[in-house]
């Protein structure tokens, strides 16, 4: 059985319970999705190795998804074993001068990188997983992310996404979404530059419904903004009747 482990569920702005949205999907293989600060010592806690990781997936190239990528190359450069990183062409671009701005590229470093750029649709196959890249709003380089399992069951992770018809029209009936959640709608409505770049708890639980997802898992709440998971909760529920997880850093999901 594939499992979802969370290394952080919170936005750009880290809380004492929340720190920056990342997870590991435990298939067969170990697929490490976005790479905060601190990402070796939290894979440990939840249990796994880190040199075990055999994919990074980049949702986008905000800081908070990607700047603990050049500790976790320098924690295991003695390792005799390969990342495959994957991306929009921009991100995996930026990894690599990232990684080579600290000399982590260096043909002395035994923990070896391949990148690899994908294109809006492209799909592409790790042990017993399908994943497919599709393009959403937010940034330039941005992309989610569909896992198909060996037992057929589906999940999209959006990274940070405002609501997108394309998106929910493609994951009618899907058995997971992990989707942005980064505020109750009344942040929304008092910044309403927000509706360009993330989704509000309301318009999460409404699209969800509408799309007949399975198990909604809000991801990315916001941690500078004055509010609890129960109004989180609440406002997903005045549409959604499905099965309803939001997780805490640490929590580990089976699928």
């Amino acid at each position: 059985m594939a499992h979802i482990a969370f290394i952080g569920t919170g936005g750009s702005v880290a809380t004492e319970g929340r720190d920056n949205a990342s997870f590991l999907i435990d298939a067969g293989s170990l697929i490490l999705v976005d790479c905060p600060g601190s990402v070796v010592q939290k894979i440990k806690r939840l249990g796994r190795k880190p040199e075990n990781v055999d994919v990074l997936l980049v949702s986008h190239i905000h800081p908070d998804h990607i700047y603990g990528l050049p500790s976790l190359v320098h924690s295991l450069m003695a390792e005799d074993r390969e990342l495959d990183i994957y991306g929009s062409e921009e991100s995996t671009a930026f990894c690599a001068k990232l990684l080579d701005l600290f000399g982590l590229l260096k043909a002395k470093i035994k923990y070896r990188i391949r990148f690899h750029p994908l294109r809006p649709k492209e799909e592409f196959r790790v042990p017993d997983v399908l994943i497919r890249a599709q393009d959403v709003p937010h940034n330039s380089s941005s992309l989610s992310y569909r896992f198909v399992f060996s037992d057929g069951k589906e999940l999209l992770y959006s990274g940070d996404t405002p609501f997108h018809p394309p998106l929910f029209a493609g994951i009618i009936g899907i058995d997971y979404l992990v989707h942005d959640c980064s505020a109750p709608q009344r942040f929304f409505i008092q910044h309403p530059e927000l509706q360009r770049m993330h989704t509000s708890a309301l318009d999460l639980g409404h699209q969800a419904s509408k799309a007949g997802v399975h198990t909604l898992i809000p991801i990315h709440i916001f941690g500078e903004f004055p509010f609890t998971d129960a109004e989180i909760w609440a406002e997903i529920r005045e549409y959604y009747r499905g099965d309803l997880i939001i997780p805490q850093d640490f929590e580990i999901i089976p699928l």
